[in-house]
């Protein structure tokens, strides 16, 4: 919980509204909410990664059916210096069920991430890039 704040921050910071499926601004009573479902869910993991010790972004993964699905956001400040691409990638490789992502069409950058971190793409559907990779080993 003593991250909510600088992930709210994130979570309403325009760029990452404009990728995200719901792009409504949230509000800080909503996301405490959410949040402590969150951490209280044995089906996700949140983590935040740092640099130097400080924030630069936050991963999640969903389990369901049997795949975990990745989503992610980087600070503002971090941007451009491939944050997400290594967030997501670490994870990625602690994980050796099926992965996948959604990423909306026109989000370049995050459709990189989620092939650089072994999905492939699967399928368009209503505006949503469908990235997934299979079981390790």
């Amino acid at each position: 919980m003593k991250d909510a704040d600088i992930l709210l921050e994130w979570r309403n910071d325009p760029e990452t509204r404009k990728a995200s499926h719901n792009t409504a601004e949230v509000q800080r009573n909503d996301h405490i909410s959410w949040l402590s479902r969150t951490l209280g869910n044995p089906d996700r993991r949140l983590y935040v990664a740092e640099e130097n010790g400080d924030p630069v972004g936050t991963v999640r993964a969903d389990f369901s059916d049997g795949v975990w699905e990745l989503s992610w956001t980087v600070s503002p400040r971090a941007r451009g210096r491939g944050v997400a691409k290594r967030m997501v990638a670490v994870l990625a490789n602690e994980i050796s069920d099926p992965i996948r992502a959604e990423v909306k069409t026109g989000n370049i950058s995050s459709a990189r991430i989620a092939e650089h971190a072994g999905m492939v793409f699967e399928r368009e559907t209503d505006g949503v890039l469908h990235y997934m990779r299979a079981a390790l080993g």
